[in-house]
């Protein structure tokens, strides 16, 4: 078996067009749904310049996280990128690279067609506002926009889907796109769980560490032999949704071996974080997937994954697993969709 990130990936699922992860990944799978990710066509064009408006009246669902009704565009859209804070939140600044939970809507200028929408789907967006991942009206437009902040945007087509449109949505390489986001999260490297710190009281179990500043926490390896069944116990008990298993989740994770206490994979190392669908990765990591589904969203979560809900007798070449090793994880569940 080759060598490969177990985790690291580009954002699975929902609609990111852009796929540059490994031939597994649900990245590279488009969506019927059109959404805010780049046409294929798309390539770097300069920064644009923000303006005001003009920007379509929302005439119904004024409040934040509710469907609004956006009416037609009138007269000529502006050429550059109409941004407007409508509802200003509290949170913390939306910065470039970072991933961003929202609802959304977006319509076409000229026709008021509604060609997506997050709010009927019942489900947020989590994407990452990266170059070549979503369009880039979205990447420019969000950038320090604070978190509980209704965001309204005209993009060109220039920083939208480019000359050639998105004829699956229904939108010509003319069109003014006008989107309405609710910004209810944002996360990046530094991100942590939150929840309520539950006691570790086996002793015959691995202890996580609880801190929330963004740095890896510590996880201490008994030494015993490990057990033989699946272990997912809360660290850090969160107040979200439970992950189901046709979800995916957007996380922090550290990956140590039992029988070393060697770590063999972390976002915290790597420097950014991991999406994996859990249906997905129970082909690669079968107790990892058990592990977190069921847990609540913003939990940070111990899993000892036994070496046949691991990688068994077929571990990676030239890393720190081997046959027959139980793998132990840290778990920080940030988002799930």
């Amino acid at each position: 078996m080759r060598r490969r990130s177990l985790l690291i990936a580009v954002p699975a699922g929902l609609v990111t067009l852009a796929g540059c992860g490994d031939s597994d990944s649900s990245s590279s799978k488009a969506s019927a749904s059109p959404s805010p990710s780049p046409s294929s066509s798309a390539s770097a064009v300069p920064p644009p310049k923000l303006v005001d408006g003009p920007l379509p009246a929302i005439t119904a669902g004024t409040k934040f996280d509710e469907k609004p009704t956006v009416a037609k565009g009138t007269g000529t859209p502006s050429k550059d990128l109409a941004v407007k804070t409508v509802i200003a939140g509290s949170g913390k600044a939306v910065a470039e690279n970072d991933f961003v939970q929202v609802n959304y809507l977006g319509q076409v200028w000229s026709t008021a067609k509604v060609f997506d929408n997050s709010y009927d789907r019942k489900t947020s967006l989590v994407i990452q506002l990266a170059q070549g991942g979503i369009i880039d009206g979205w990447r420019y437009g969000l950038a320090g926009r604070k978190v509980g902040s209704r965001v309204e945007m005209a993009i060109p087509p220039t920083w939208g889907y480019g000359t050639t449109g998105n004829a699956q949505a229904g939108i010509k390489g003319t069109d003014t796109l006008v989107f309405v986001i609710d910004i209810q999260d944002s996360f990046n490297a530094k991100s942590s769980a939150k929840g309520t710190t539950v006691a570790q009281s086996d002793a015959a179990l691995p202890k996580v560490g609880t801190n929330t500043d963004g740095k890896a926490p510590s996880v201490t390896v008994p030494k015993s032999d490990p057990p033989k069944k699946l272990v997912s116990n809360y660290v850090l008990e969160g107040d979200g949704a439970v992950v189901k298993e046709a979800q995916s989740i957007l996380c922090q994770f550290k990956g140590v071996v039992w029988n070393t206490g060697k770590e063999f994979e972390s976002t915290y190392t790597q420097g950014r974080l991991s999406q994996f669908s859990v249906k997905e990765m129970e082909s690669v990591v079968k107790g990892l997937a058990q592990g977190v589904t069921g847990k609540k969203v913003g939990s940070r979560v111990m899993i000892v994954a036994p070496a046949d809900l691991a990688y068994g007798n077929t571990p990676p070449t030239g890393g720190a697993i081997k046959k027959g090793d139980t793998l132990v994880f840290s778990v920080d569940i940030l988002a799930a969709m």
